[in-house]
């Protein structure tokens, strides 16, 4: 009875050792793979800053008003003015629609009787 006590607790050890020797290099990939993805976030990071310093360098007023009056006969851009601007009672809201009625309504019945007047 001992000696297959021992064989068994030997196969469990045995199963529980390749267990681990499986996790160990399972945790080691998904360690690998979340260091990429690191490393491809602060890639994607720094090309978004550097786009977005692009973005202002480009949005200048300096920069727009030049370009602006250089283009001024093919676009006609002129300098807002405040007659430009509507009021609020000149917008055009959507008027709301009414549900049909899909049942008929009795509109001859008598009305219920209040008690306690």
């Amino acid at each position: 009875m001992r000696s297959v006590l021992y064989v068994l607790s030997f196969l469990a050890l045995i199963a529980l050792g390749f267990w681990a020797y499986r996790e160990n290099y399972a945790t080691q990939a998904a360690l690998k793979e979340v260091e990429g993805l690191q490393r491809q976030i602060v890639g994607l990071r720094e090309a978004l800053s550097v786009q977005r310093a692009e973005w202002a360098y480009l949005n200048r007023p300096d920069r727009l008003r030049e370009l602006a009056t250089v283009n001024f006969d093919r676009l006609g851009l002129l300098p807002m003015e405040p007659g430009q601007f509507g009021t609020a009672a000149q917008v055009a809201y959507p008027r709301q629609t009414l549900p049909e009625i899909d049942m008929p309504v009795d509109i001859q019945a008598p009305e219920p009787i209040e008690e306690g007047l």
